[in-house]
This record gives C-alpha cells, structure tokens and sequence, in this order.
C-alpha cells in the first residue's frame, strides 16, 4: 500500500467496533488481523482504545469475494478503533461530526440489545453514523452447521429446529432494534442502505460471516462515504491517549485528514486557551501491528504518536490542527467554541469528571436525557476543587452534592466528606443507575430528617434495676426499643398521660443529644418522682401531636416496620385515625 494519499485517493475510513462487554468485538478484529489480541487482555475485555492500520491487501486477503466479484476498490484500507464496552468511545469526536466515518456494532444474537447496545446505539444516532451490526455467536445456536459457500447458504441449509431458533432468535432483535428507532434486515436481503440497518450474522470463533462483514463494509464505504473520505491539505486530528514510555511522554493520536510533519506546529484544543506546541518526533503506527515507526510525515487516515514541546494542558479526547500564524486567531476562537459546545452547563447541578473529552460528552448527552443537570465538568481524576464545589451545593440543593467519575480515579489522599458522594463507574448506564438510586435514597432520607426534626418516634423499655436518682430529675435506665430518644422530646406512658421532657441523655457515662434503637441509656426527666409516678410503668413513648401524627402517616413508606408498627400504638393511645 501506498504511503501517501494523493488528491485523488481517499483516505482509509476510520471505523469504529463497538457494543456491550463481551459480545465479541475485539474477537472480530482479531478475525480481520488474524491476531488473538483479545486473549491478552484482563479477563478476556478491552481494557484501553486501540487503532489498527489496516491495509487493502489485508482486505482482498481475508475477503476474497471482492476480487471473485471484481469489485475494484478505491479505499486504501480501513484505520479501525477498538473501544471498550461503553458508550463514550463511540462518542470520540471531530470538527465537524463523529471521528468513527462508519460503526459495526457487535451484539451477541441470543443476547439481544444489552444497556451498554443500547448506549452505543444513541450515540450513533445523535451523530447521525452510518452503521451495521455484526450478529455475532451464531455458532451459539443449538445444531448450527457452518456452511462452506458463506454464510447466507448456511442459513438455508440448516436443519429445520435450528432454523426455526435463528428466525426467532433474528425476528426478537429487529423488533428490539424497531424500538430504538432502527429498521433492519439480514444484508444480502437490503435493497436500500440509506433504510435499512444491515445485518451480518457471524461468528468471531469460527470465522463463519466475517469475509460477508468485511464485504458490507467496504460496499457501504465505496457508495456512501466516498465525499466524506476526501482528504484536504490541511492536517486534523484527535488526542487519543497521553503514555510514558522509558521516561518520553508521547501523545497517541488519530490523524483523519490531511498530512502531518515532523516539526510542524500544531494547535490543540483544551479547557481555557488552546494548546500550541511543536512535534518533536513523530511516530506511525505500522499496519497490523501495535508497534510506532519515526516517519517525516503522516498522511490521514492513520494512528500516530507524538513527542511535543509543549504538554501543559493537554488532555484525551482534544482536537488538533496544523497551524500557521495566519490562521491563529481563527483557531483559536474556533476551538473555544467547539469546547463550549460540549461543556453546556446548568446554573445548578452535579459535578461530573471523566477520562477524555469524549467519555466527558457522552456522559453529559446521556445525564441531560435523563433530566440531570450539570454545574461543573472535566477531564482527569476527582479532585479536591471538586470536593469544594460539591460542598457548596450542599447548602442550595443537598442531592447535587455528588461528583460522578467516569473511568476516572481520585488524586492520592483526597478525603471524601461523609456529607459528599463520590460515584465512579467505567460503565455510563452503570453511573446513571447508582446516581438515580443513590438520589432516591438520599431524597428519602432528607424528608425522613425533616420530619424527624421536628417529631421522633420511640419507644423506651424501663429499666426498673436502674434508677439512679428518684426525683428532681428523676434519673434511670431505658433501653431504646424502637426509633431514636432526642433531648427535648416529650413522653407519654401507655394511658396517654404526659410525663415530662427529656432533660438530659447520658450513654456509657457520657452525654449525648440522642440515642438510638438498640441502645441502654440513662434519662433525666424534670419534675418526676420515679416511685410514685413510674415504679408500675414499664414502657414510655415519644408524644406526637395529631398534626405530626399525620406527617408519619403521609410518608410512612420512609419508616421501618418497627416504626410503623410504634405509631399505631401511640394513635390508639392518643385515639387518633389509625393507619
């Protein structure tokens, strides 16, 4: 293959392979490079983004019907991006649009449209991305037979159960599909591309379907794409990773248009000003392999890395261009503006923090379909401004007091006040579920204070071995039955009759302000003489008037059983409606 892309050429497509956890995707580009990469990662998962050059001999080689067809190719082959599981790297972004030209989306067909398909499948339709899903395990089927004039043969020829579970098995996914606003058919049954989403059942562990895919593919590519992969002079790209390697920082990035000098400057996009830096050396991915060779120049569409001049700033995720002087301010200007676009803030809210500009956007696309706002984002790990700025929500509304982190860890020894919630999830519906819950949780626990604030229930078991002082206070023991005893509560006995307020707590010869279920205590009432007034009782309560009795009832799904069961007890002392 050719090292440089003249006018003419298009540049490779950069196709994206996304979908949920384990559903095959790293195990189809492994099929494409014959590789077994995905047997290297931890358990089995794609653990960081990668990109592979894929040239168009390697294309004729693992799909021979394009040469058996004479289908003449124009692409020069295909810069693939394997993600891990999650939205966000769908979400990798461009000026302009989505950085993934085309997607395959990898779904396990006895499986279905998992939370994390279904993620993926929002993003690329907000981006408008053209995409085909991979119906991967078909082998996974009960009596498949692989057959050996492709796939579509395959399906004819099966045995009559065993087609029967793949029509059912096809027809559940296309109706799950349907609802997601796609329709879709098996690819050798679409007539129009522009309509139809196209199916491609296959199988990563016999290779069964992957030449069909890779056929799709390059067809979409020649009738669609062909505008969009015209390259320009001018060089684009995206910040993808930043790693050390023996002591030398290198940015990893995605060049998508254009051509790329060693020493050119460039400017990067970040959070206040942009970044302008110089190339100090420049590195491009081989093809087919994971392994960086020093280049003069780049041409798009290719992964390369770079050595700068200038790190300060720069951050995964961010949008990169050749500069030259004429054109800085306009960059400039540019750049903030694109940034601006992402980080669309609310006057209140959550803080959110994630690992890349893109994660950062799709975990704010998918938090503001969800109605949640967002008062601060960025990239990197959780830090102690954003403890500050999370406290001072505390005080405007308590259950913004959160920091979600997306694939992001905390600065060493950051403490975490027990009023703030740090939630951290590489997984983006995993995020939104633990915020929903823990919001619920917190909200319940924000009425039940209030109404305990202003009432308590309890109630006190007597511990007539215990008395310490007979009156004036009277002091003695109680053991805490039910709820929680406060300073300042007033009790009542079994028959109604109101005893006194409570003066004072002490527990294990210490004062407290409260005491809760479970708990042995010793408790001051005023005015009280123990002998004449409680020697008899064995059992006091917290007085509620008829008004804070209703308050109960009306959010009685915020009290225990026990609870419940001690406020019909005090209504039927007090004979109010019971519950």
């Amino acid at each position: 293959m050719k090292n440089q892309t003249s006018e003419n050429q298009l540049r490779s497509p950069i196709v994206t392979i996304c979908g949920h956890v384990d559903h095959g995707k790293t195990s189809i580009l492994d099929c494409f490079r014959e590789s077994s990469l995905q047997q290297g990662e931890a358990g089995g998962i794609t653990q960081k983004i990668s990109f592979t050059k894929y040239p168009v001999e390697q294309i004729k080689r693992i799909c021979p019907l394009i040469e058996k067809q004479g289908v003449k190719l124009d692409i020069p082959g295909f810069m693939f991006i394997d993600t891990p599981g999650h939205a966000a790297f769908t979400n990798l972004r461009k000026r302009g649009g989505s950085l993934a030209d085309l997607a395959i989306v990898a779904v396990s067909i006895k499986e279905g449209i998992k939370p994390q398909t279904a993620e993926v499948l929002q993003i690329l339709k907000a981006h408008k991305t053209p995409f085909l899903i991979a119906l991967n395990k078909i082998d996974s089927i009960s009596g498949w037979q692989k057959g050996e004039q492709g796939v579509k043969q395959a399906i004819d020829q099966q045995a009559i159960h065993v087609r029967q579970e793949f029509d059912e098995a096809l027809l559940t996914f296309q109706s799950s599909l349907r609802e997601h606003g796609f329709d879709s058919d098996l690819f050798f049954d679409v007539t129009d591309f522009t309509k139809k989403v196209a199916l491609v059942p296959c199988s990563a562990r016999t290779k069964e379907g992957i030449s069909e895919l890779l056929f799709v593919l390059c067809g979409l590519c020649q009738k669609f794409l062909r505008e969009r992969l015209t390259v320009s002079s001018e060089a684009n790209g995206v910040i993808l990773e930043l790693k050390k390697e023996r002591g030398i920082e290198w940015a990893e990035a995605i060049l998508y248009d254009g051509s790329l000098k060693e020493g050119s400057e460039i400017i990067i996009a970040s959070f206040g000003e942009p970044v302008i830096t110089k190339i100090r050396v420049l590195g491009e991915i081989q093809p087919l392999s994971a392994k960086y060779t020093s280049v003069k120049k780049a041409y798009a569409a290719t992964g390369v890395r770079m050595q700068l001049t200038e790190k300060e700033g720069i951050l995964p995720g961010m949008p990169f261009q050749e500069l030259n002087s004429a054109a800085l301010e306009t960059k400039r200007a540019q750049f903030k503006k694109e940034i601006a676009s992402v980080l669309q803030l609310d006057k209140q809210g959550i803080i959110i923090k994630a690992d890349s500009l893109g994660s950062l956007e799709a975990l704010i696309t998918l938090l503001k379909q969800e109605h949640i706002q967002i008062i601060k984002a960025g990239i990197g790990p959780i830090s102690k401004t954003d403890i500050i700025s999370a406290q001072a929500n505390l005080i405007i509304d308590p259950l913004n007091a959160v920091i979600l982190g997306f694939n992001v860890s905390s600065d060493e020894d950051l403490s975490v006040p027990a009023t703030i919630k740090v939630l951290a999830n590489p997984v983006v519906y995993k995020l939104i579920e633990d915020l929903t819950l823990w919001r619920r949780k917190r909200q319940e626990a924000i009425v039940r204070e209030k109404m305990l604030g202003l009432a308590t229930i309890c109630k006190l078991e007597i511990l007539p071995q215990y008395v310490f002082r007979n009156s004036n206070p009277a002091i003695f023991g109680v053991r805490v039955t039910v709820g929680k005893v406060k300073l300042g509560i007033p009790l009542i006995d079994t028959k109604g009759a109101s005893i006194a307020h409570v003066k004072s707590l002490q527990h294990d010869k210490s004062s407290v302000n409260e005491a809760k279920e479970g708990q042995e205590i010793a408790l001051a009432l005023p005015g009280v003489t123990f002998d004449r007034q409680l020697k008899e009782t064995r059992v006091l309560y917290a007085d509620l008037s008829e008004v804070q009795f209703k308050q109960f009832k009306k959010n009685k799904e915020l009290l225990s059983a026990r609870e419940l069961q001690v406020l019909e007890e005090i209504a039927q002392i007090k004979k109010f409606l019971t519950l």
